[in-house]
């Protein structure tokens, strides 16, 4: 199932794109996916056409200055993570509400995707989040090796190659898709707080008034998101009834999962119908 390119507002009015996926027999349920730092949208493309032929809608769009919705130049961009929650998530979920008519609307947050859902304007409206790899970036939950990494990456090479090159050469450095310098310098900045983004923003009350039921993967070993990590993002939503899942890919038929793989289309008849059948209960 293919799903039908479509253009909306953000929050402040910026032009986003998203592609919108239609079940033939809907369930009255809507999906938005809350996508990873530097991931285009077609990355969700075949479990959201999944999930439609489960009967829900689903939206998959791209955050300003990442795939469709890039400018034709990065080098000063003016963009923030904090932007991308509150005004591109905040505007994709109105999108969707006025798209599905009434849908009972579900989130799936993808690393910062599930991060985000505390700061997000009209969060209320979701009656559940999933959430894939969420983490709290706080550079020391990480052990040994990968500590130092985070240490470096958060207090030297990212807020040196932003200023250096006007945005985030992230491809570069193999970590996915460029980034405005203002995304990668803000969350480096978050990584280096205790309470991550919480703590940076002094959003403690909005989490915890988030109340909706969560569900939250963790993948053995996804070296983004050990599991430390992962225990203190779920402790950013203090209110909401939360089911951690941890994932040992040598259960799954083998082969790796870590960070991104949960979205591959060999995981369709196991992580897959996992969720949209936890999903179809909300």
């Amino acid at each position: 199932m293919s799903g039908t390119a479509v253009e909306f507002a953000a929050r402040d009015g910026y032009r986003l794109a998203g592609t919108l996926y239609r079940p033939k027999t809907p369930n009255r349920r809507a999906v938005l996916f809350q996508a990873a730092a530097g991931v285009k949208q077609e990355y969700y493309g075949k479990f959201a056409a999944y999930l439609a032929t489960r009967g829900f809608a689903a939206l998959a769009f791209d955050y300003r200055g990442v795939g469709r919705s890039c400018p034709p130049k990065l080098r000063g961009f003016k963009a923030s993570m904090r932007d991308w929650a509150e005004k591109d998530i905040g505007g994709a979920l109105d999108y969707l509400a006025r798209a599905t008519h009434g849908a009972r609307l579900i989130g799936i947050g993808h690393s910062f995707g599930g991060q985000a859902f505390g700061i997000v304007p009209g969060n209320e409206r979701y009656v559940a989040a999933l959430t894939v790899g969420a983490q709290s970036g706080y550079w020391g939950h990480w052990r040994g090796a990968g500590r130092a990494g985070m240490w470096f990456l958060t207090h030297v090479l990212l807020p040196g190659v932003s200023r250096l090159y006007g945005y985030c050469p992230a491809r570069l450095l193999g970590q996915g898709e460029d980034l405005p310098a203002g995304v990668a310098t803000q969350w480096a900045s978050w990584c280096r707080h205790p309470g991550y983004l919480v703590g940076a923003l002094g959003a403690q009350e909005q989490y915890a008034r988030f109340a909706a039921p969560i569900r939250a993967y963790s993948i053995t070993d996804d070296r983004y998101a050990p599991l430390k990590a992962v225990e203190a993002f779920l402790e950013f939503y203090p209110n909401a009834v939360r089911k951690l899942e941890r994932v040992d890919p040598a259960q799954m038929g083998g082969g790796p999962i870590g960070h991104f793989g949960f979205f591959r289309e060999r995981f369709k008849d196991t992580l897959w119908k996992d969720a949209a059948d936890w999903l179809e209960g909300r």
